[in-house]
């Protein structure tokens, strides 16, 4: 989440659809509409999708964490309070990983909302505030620490000087420092064979790729683009979807292709969900929504 509240204006109090015909390239299924399907949270981040295609996904301020059943079109609510959760995302074991804000710690929840703390610190020094992350094939967590003041912290000011990103490896024993040099790192994702990681500084306007070695660590940083993203998320074509004004597509050589626009101020987070990983699920200031589409995500598919 790019800041706390101060994206959060008046909710709109009617379902709206907003038609996707005139998309220029086929990303979006054709005669797709973008569906509002729910309207009354405050800041909504983190989506993540379970195997069988339900999506997670955080009402920071309002501390709680919401599912979205894709069989019905259910909401309901998984887990409060939450730690203030904000990015999610499901380990092999089917666990649901969670930057839980709140204390600037990283949570593990089972199904029955069981939580196990993963890091709460590095070197002893208290964590700026875990965003968004990302599982690598062995288990090892990505994730990026920027640091945004919130009202209900404490303190004032980090305890790090620096804004990295961390990876935990696969035994959970570990946490080293992965990426440096960002402004405000936000919002990471990986390709599917786990060879490339990409990361956005929100803070700079620049997403970066990197190589991912064996070990976890990352190489041969590039820039991606020159656009930041709160949260982000990948298809099987290799496209790169970046989140603020709506939903940007960027192909694997970092040229934009596509624009979906979002009637909302801030659009902060995206993923694929569903039974066939072809629903795009976006979490947009206090509104969720869904779009069909041709691609489909790579968690769970081939």
């Amino acid at each position: 989440m790019k800041t706390t509240i101060q994206f959060i204006t008046s909710v709109i109090c009617s379902i709206s659809i907003i038609s996707c015909k005139s998309q220029s390239v086929d990303l979006v299924a054709e005669g797709a509409e973008l569906i509002q399907i729910s309207n009354e949270y405050s800041f909504t981040e983190g989506p993540a999708s379970d195997k069988n295609g339900n999506v997670f996904f955080t009402d920071q301020p309002n501390d709680k964490i919401i599912k979205w059943n894709e069989s019905d079109n259910s909401l309901s609510i998984f887990k409060e309070p939450a730690g203030r959760a904000n990015g999610l995302y499901f380990d092999q074991n089917e666990n649901l990983l969670a930057a839980a804000d709140n204390e600037n710690e990283l949570w593990r929840i089972n199904a029955n909302g069981k939580v196990d703390t993963l890091i709460t610190n590095f070197e002893g020094k208290k964590l700026n505030g875990p965003n968004d992350l990302w599982v690598d094939l062995h288990g090892g967590i990505y994730f990026t620490d920027p640091y945004y003041q919130r009202p209900y912290w404490d303190r004032t000011a980090a305890e790090l000087e620096e804004k990295n990103v961390y990876y935990i490896s696969p035994d959970l024993k570990n946490i080293t420092i992965a990426a440096t040099d960002f402004v405000q790192p936000n919002g990471i994702i990986g390709t599917p064979d786990g060879k490339t990681l990409y990361v956005a500084d929100i803070g700079d306007q620049k997403t970066y790729s990197y190589s991912i070695q064996n070990n976890g660590t990352l190489t041969n940083r590039t820039l991606f683009t020159d656009m930041g993203s709160d949260g982000m998320t990948i298809d099987n074509k290799g496209n790169i979807y970046l989140t603020g004004e709506g939903v940007t597509v960027f192909n694997s050589k970092g040229h934009k292709i596509q624009h979906i626009p979002i009637n909302e101020e801030w659009t902060a987070n995206v993923t694929f969900g569903g039974k066939n990983q072809d629903i795009l699920f976006i979490t947009a200031m206090g509104s969720v929504y869904t779009l069909k589409m041709n691609v489909h995500g790579v968690r769970y598919t081939e």
